[in-house]
């Protein structure tokens, strides 16, 4: 992917899109990869860069979702399911098969989850990722060691996947980039064209980072753009009400100390009757998630004191190792938007968390809701509506069984390097070129400046935060040691892109700025 070229391309060409996604996270990514796959000319703006907002926030789960079938939701979990064996399938790179402990503190309670969870495999058919199983009080403490076993009964395990989020979204963004979709980050959609009976004929977006605008043509256009559909919706049809309802799920992220273990926890109920989860992730320990109601959406939304202490203090209830304020490496919090419940009042947690999908008069599809894990069958439905709304060839979906950029079968790297499947060999091979691209950013994570060279040259990395939050994940996993490394990615990427002394100065001041959000 090239942004120099793609700009150039669609300020060259006065051509008719068949399909303009607005949006650059999970669910416009899958569809730009869908809508390129049947062979729609497609074009994706984002005003941002790619999965910026919740998609680069998630828990890092792909999973059917062990709380919707509690509340009875059997065809979401359903459909979940069968996606988590997709994605699985179709991404392993970035995706795993991670093993979750419940610890349980009654038989009656044991055999509950038990049971609920031997259904769950039930739904998950050939694509199960593992059986679920009870074990021993022994067994337990073993698997996690810090593990309270004061009262413990039982443990309970089973299997969900794990992933990285920000990875597979660049890489869906490079499969609809080799089959023909142009993709484009920073680029603002900032109203539309209309014909003299109301329809949408296309967009009028900006270039954010140059400053220039382009009036540009579609058959048909897609609001996918998470918790700013309504911003979207409004530039449409101005008085129009609101369509979601914005929740935040908030996340903590600890050193491994603090669960040494391959194995996740999964708090079954927490105070405010939701799941808790202790996952490892790139060595380090993601706690989280809460669930508050918010009442404006942001691109960069900060957790508030009390789901911080929440988080801690619900953990520190399993965990003989206790976490303090002071041994938080960063925070992190993804807004979700949850299509607007019908009764007023209804709390976040118990609102469904299936897609929904219309068309307005004017033309504009909009998709809401859903979850990282449905992000292909979302995608499938949305491209099926533009289809028949637009008219467009009929023909049908095929990303089940797309492998996905990256993908490798068995993975030729068991380091950090692992997670760009294929394209590992390549950021290895640019060691080659510089032998000072091989240094590590700093000496306590495996982080190497090849990886920066990569990053802007193949994806589209044009700003300081890109690198260090979403193309590698150190703003994730340690804000301080982010901010230190800071200047020396900054100067690394001026000089392949480029750039002045001045734009060094000013992206460490953005990064900075940025990074409070993701510190206490």
């Amino acid at each position: 992917m090239n942004r120099r070229d793609s700009l150039n391309y669609i300020g060259n060409n006065a051509t008719q899109w068949d399909i303009i996604v607005i949006g650059g996270g999970a669910t416009g990514l899958g569809i730009a990869l869908d809508a390129s796959l049947r062979g729609y000319k497609t074009l994706l703006l984002e005003q941002s860069d790619f999965a910026k907002g919740t998609s680069s926030r998630s828990t890092k789960l792909v999973h059917g979702g062990v709380r919707y079938l509690a509340q009875g939701n059997i065809k979401l979990v359903f459909e979940a399911l069968h996606e988590r064996g997709l994605l699985l399938k179709n991404a392993p790179h970035v995706c795993d098969n991670q093993t979750f402990v419940i610890p349980t503190f009654s038989r009656l309670e044991a055999l509950k989850y038990m049971v609920g969870l031997k259904l769950y495999d039930w739904l998950s058919g050939t694509l199960s990722m593992g059986k679920s199983e009870m074990i021993s009080v022994e067994e337990v403490e073993k698997t996690l060691p810090v593990i309270k076993n004061e009262k413990l009964v039982k443990g309970v395990v089973y299997h969900d996947g794990q992933f990285d989020d920000a990875r597979l979204a660049i890489n869906l963004a490079q499969s609809a980039a080799e089959n023909g979709a142009v993709m484009l980050n920073y680029v603002k959609v900032n109203s539309f064209k209309k014909n003299k009976v109301g329809k949408i004929t296309g967009v009028v977006a900006k270039d954010v980072l140059n400053d220039v605008e382009y009036e540009l043509s579609a058959k048909a256009v897609i609001n996918a753009t998470g918790v700013f559909v309504d911003q979207v919706l409004k530039m449409d049809q101005p008085g129009r009400s609101s369509s979601i309802q914005v929740s935040q799920g908030a996340h903590i992220v600890l050193d491994s100390k603090f669960l040494p273990s391959t194995k996740a926890l999964m708090i079954p109920k927490t105070s405010d009757g939701r799941v808790l989860f202790a996952i490892p992730w790139h060595d380090k320990l993601v706690v989280g998630t809460t669930d508050v109601l918010v009442e404006k959406e942001s691109l960069d939304p900060q957790p508030t004191e009390a789901e911080i202490n929440f988080i801690l203090d619900t953990f520190n209830q399993y965990a003989t190792q206790q976490a303090k304020l002071e041994d938080i490496k960063a925070v992190f919090c993804g807004l979700r938007p949850l299509a607007k419940p019908s009764k007023e009042g209804k709390n976040t947690k118990d609102i469904s968390r299936s897609h929904k999908l219309f068309a307005e008069e004017s033309g504009l599809i909009t998709i809401t809701g859903g979850k990282w894990t449905t992000y292909r069958k979302m995608a499938e439905d949305t491209v099926d509506l533009a289809m028949r709304a637009a008219n467009l060839p009929v023909v049908k979906c095929s990303t089940a069984q797309h492998k996905i950029h990256g993908y490798i079968k068995e993975p030729a790297y068991s380091n950090h390097l692992k997670v760009y499947g294929t394209d590992a060999a390549q950021i290895e091979n640019l060691t080659k070129e510089n032998i000072s691209w091989k240094e590590k950013i700093h000496p306590d994570y495996p982080y190497i400046f090849a990886e920066v060279i990569w990053c802007v040259r193949q994806e589209m990395a044009v700003q300081l935060e890109d690198v260090l939050a979403r193309r590698i994940r150190l703003l994730f996993l340690d804000v301080k040691t982010a901010i230190e490394v800071a200047p020396k990615v900054a100067k690394v990427m001026a000089d392949e892109l480029g750039e002045s002394e001045e734009w060094i100065n000013k992206q460490i001041a953005l990064f900075n700025a940025i990074a409070k959000c993701y510190a206490l």
